[in-house]
């Protein structure tokens, strides 16, 4: 077999160098340069003696396999999933340090402790031992707890070995983190980029050749970005990524990519005492603790995924000291708030230049989505003029630059949503096609 060696790649252009630098000396690039394992050449060129020789397969030779999906036990992780794990398959977890990875991680191994192996790099297993008593309440039998298996081990060669001399071989291997693996073929540090995308492919063989799902547990930085930065999602089938506020205890698990099935579900979870609980109906609880009658609130009915929800918006606009006032959003896009603004001052003659403007999202959802438009322009007018939307009116819809108000898909599914919450009045854009007249 080759030897192999390692160069530092330049990530922008792939220029190689023998030794580190700072900056590519190709194209110029800052911190580019990535330790790389590169196998020795075999002298194979065009001139020289073919290897082995493999034929083209026709689809009509190709047979169809029927994928036997993994129940999780939670149906919200199920959801995301597709309808569970497909065996084989290799799922990155990613989210910021503290968010709630390793609880969500732990709950899914004690569901099915039998056939899973915890790989353990940042924690031992007396602290996550400690994690599983303090996870009180998960319907887990007393009987499963004993047969999760613990490896503590970073080095990535050492614990795939271990694994994969394991009889029976587990179905189910969980790597905790992957920013904690380290293979010695790099001079690396376990984290640098170099380490994190070797040990990640390194773990991508070992479930497509054993047919063993491998879940990795990624962090994510002050960015945005999986820790590497995102050098991973190329090499797994799904990525899953969980979000929410530390100062909330809502978190949403979403999928970024998924081979097997769709990336337009979301899981909702309560981060509790007894670990990450599964929200059935988030609308509840994100309006429970709603004020009625009170200007610069509006209920707007926004999707997250295929699943409808209801959500306050809360909007404060008072006369501004600066020369240039504020626009603050939370949980909304900082752009799309500044351009709503613009459209409430030259189509309904607002005079929100000499304003401050604040808008909220109640409950520390994030929203992605334009059909929040209609009811972020409505709760900053009930602010502006101190009057209150109707205590059973929900608003969807998009609002365009020429103050019209635009269709939106799921438009049935909102309404049902909005109607079973007891929310009679639904303004839609099927019930007002223009900002100015729905306002006045």
């Amino acid at each position: 077999m080759p030897k192999s060696s390692t160069q530092y790649v330049c990530q922008q252009c792939g220029s190689a160098t023998p030794k580190w630098q700072g900056q590519c000396p190709q194209c110029g690039t800052w911190n580019s340069l990535v330790e790389t394992a590169v196998m020795a050449k075999t002298g194979r060129g065009l001139g020289s003696k073919p290897g082995r020789v493999k034929t083209p397969i026709k689809l009509s030779q190709i047979k169809g396999k029927v994928l036997t999906r993994i129940n999780t036990g939670i149906s919200e992780l199920d959801r995301v999933l597709g309808g569970g794990i497909v065996p084989g398959s290799v799922i990155l977890l990613a989210g910021e340090p503290g968010i709630g990875k390793s609880t969500l991680i732990t709950q899914l191994s004690l569901k099915i402790a039998k056939d899973s192996v915890y790989v353990c790099g940042e924690e031992s297993p007396e602290q996550i031992k400690l994690r599983i008593d303090r996870l009180k309440g998960t319907d887990l039998s007393k009987r499963s707890v004993p047969a999760l298996s613990f490896l503590p081990e970073t080095d990535t060669d050492s614990a795939i070995a271990s694994v994969a001399s394991l009889t029976p071989a587990p179905s189910l291997i969980i790597v905790d983190s992957i920013q904690t693996m380290f293979t010695a073929d790099l001079t690396g540090m376990a984290g640098s980029v170099g380490q994190i995308r070797e040990s990640a492919y390194r773990w991508q063989r070992l479930a497509k050749e054993q047919g063993m799902t491998v879940i990795l547990v990624g962090h994510v930085t002050k960015e945005g970005a999986i820790a590497g930065p995102k050098v991973l999602e190329h090499l797994v089938d799904t990525v899953l990524y969980l979000e929410g506020d530390k100062h909330h205890s809502f978190r949403i698990l979403r999928g970024q990519k998924n081979r097997f099935g769709s990336v337009d579900e979301v899981g909702v979870f309560l981060m509790t005492d007894k670990g990450l609980e599964e929200v059935a109906n988030p609308s509840d609880i994100f309006l429970e603790e709603r004020q009625t009658n009170v200007a610069g609130s509006a209920i707007a009915v926004v999707m997250e995924g295929t699943r409808p929800m209801l959500v306050e918006i809360q909007a404060l606009v008072i006369p501004s000291q600066l020369a240039v006032p504020r626009r603050v959003g939370s949980g909304i896009d900082m752009r799309r708030l500044q351009l709503l603004v613009a459209v409430l001052s030259k189509r309904l003659k607002l005079p929100l230049a000499t304003y401050d403007v604040y808008v909220n999202v109640a409950g520390g959802l994030n929203l992605k989505e334009p059909a929040a438009d209609l009811a972020i322009c409505m709760a900053i007018t009930s602010s502006f003029r101190n009057k209150a939307t109707g205590p059973k009116t929900a608003v969807f819809g998009e609002v365009g630059l020429l103050g019209e108000v635009r269709r939106v898909g799921f438009a049935d599914q909102r309404i049902k949503e909005a109607k079973k919450l007891g929310y009679s009045q639904i303004i839609s854009p099927a019930t007002s096609k223009n900002l100015s007249t729905l306002i006045k």
